[in-house]
């Protein structure tokens, strides 16, 4: 049986370091959306953010609600095609109700966060903010900087905690760095 950790060159986020991520978020979120008046509800973009929304939503002590989305502007390989695909629409009949928070793994070349924010927004949501856990910003093709950051990395290709290549590495408990001659052969 393979283990995919020989295919990390090294350990980016640590998880305890993911730890102390989400619990400083969290405790950004609570003193953010606290009051009568608000009404949260987590994002989750799927299949990435699945482990970071799971362990961030753990430590959010306002009332808070879950829904996800399934969007993406990748292909196949290790490079945003630019184009944004929704696969897996937010539904809700009280959206504009609704103070929404976009749960992201990371936030690459900005397009994704970019257009879902302005989507949503267009769809009637009393707000629309965003939250990462990995920052590239070196990447940026838009002008993009999300609401909460859990840590800025380099670029690098980074697999683990939710993140993958070719749908494997997501369950590793840390984020690593994925070796160049595993995506590249």
């Amino acid at each position: 049986m393979r283990n995919l950790k020989n295919d990390i060159e090294k350990v980016l986020v640590s998880e305890a370091e993911i730890d102390a991520i989400t619990t400083r978020i969290a405790a950004e979120i609570d003193r953010d959306y606290a009051g009568d008046d608000k009404k949260l509800v987590l994002v989750c973009i799927l299949k990435g953010s699945l482990v970071f929304m799971g362990d961030l939503m753990k430590k959010v002590t306002v009332p808070v609600e879950i829904d996800c989305m399934k969007v993406s502007s990748y292909g196949k390989g290790s490079e945003s095609s630019g184009q944004i695909h929704i696969a897996l629409d937010l539904l809700r009949p009280d959206i504009n109700t609704c103070d929404l928070l976009i749960i992201e793994d990371i936030v690459d070349s900005g397009v994704t966060l970019s257009h879902l924010t302005k989507y949503l927004a267009l769809k009637g949501a009393k707000s629309v903010k965003t939250c990462t856990l990995l920052d590239k910003p070196s990447r940026r093709r838009v002008e993009f900087v999300p609401d909460y950051c859990g840590i800025e990395v380099p670029d690098e290709f980074v697999v683990g905690y939710g993140l993958d290549f070719a749908e494997m590495y997501r369950a590793l408990p840390f984020v690593g760095v994925l070796k160049p001659e595993v995506y590249t052969k």
